[in-house]
């Protein structure tokens, strides 16, 4: 077996085609992925400006809470 050399920006430049070809292959196979990654994270902005909103000191009911939110991520 015969050893390769490769330079730096080289070994940086082929690592860098194949994560992008592989991330897009997983993708393109896996669209669930990606819609499990977008709904976390609209929930996640509704959570937190449901919480910047809710900074009053006062406590409101779960049921109000979820109903903020709901309305926060439909409106994105």
């Amino acid at each position: 077996m015969k050893d390769i050399l490769i330079d730096r920006d080289e070994l940086k430049k082929l690592m860098s085609e194949v994560f992008k070809e592989t991330l897009i292959e997983v993708l393109s196979q896996r669209k669930d992925l990606i819609e499990d990654v977008l709904l976390e994270s609209l929930l996640d902005i509704g959570l937190v400006t449901a919480m910047e909103e809710g900074k009053t000191g006062e406590y409101i009911s779960n049921d109000l809470f979820m109903e903020k939110i709901d309305k926060k991520i439909v409106s994105l």
